[in-house]
């Protein structure tokens, strides 16, 4: 887990430092960070209710998976003039798991 999340920590310090540096060309620049999400990937995983009752309770807020559906409309909003004013962000799904912030 500590290579992932050193990923992630640079991904959104990535996507800050190039919305900082290009900005000024007109140029916005955003991470979609979609959390969990009912793929082809996590397919196994979808009939094993246990396991997701526990990950939902452990680490999603909403207590769902996201939907493929749901990641398309953030991505069309950020790409949209709706969004011109938003550069440097990170959209979630999902904040930090409760046990990472006991």
């Amino acid at each position: 887990m500590n290579v992932y999340n050193a990923a992630k920590g640079a991904v959104t310090n990535f996507t800050r430092s190039l919305a900082m540096n290009y900005g000024a060309d007109g140029v916005r620049v955003n991470a979609i960070c979609p959390g969990f999400t009912l793929i082809d990937l996590t397919e196994d995983m979808k009939d094993d209710e246990p396991l997701l009752e526990r990950f939902y309770e452990d680490r999603i807020p909403l207590h769902c998976a996201g939907q493929t559906d749901d990641i398309a409309s953030t991505v069309l909003f950020i790409a949209s003039d709706d969004a011109r004013y938003i550069t440097g962000v990170k959209a979630a799904r999902y904040s930090a798991s409760r046990r990472s912030q006991q």
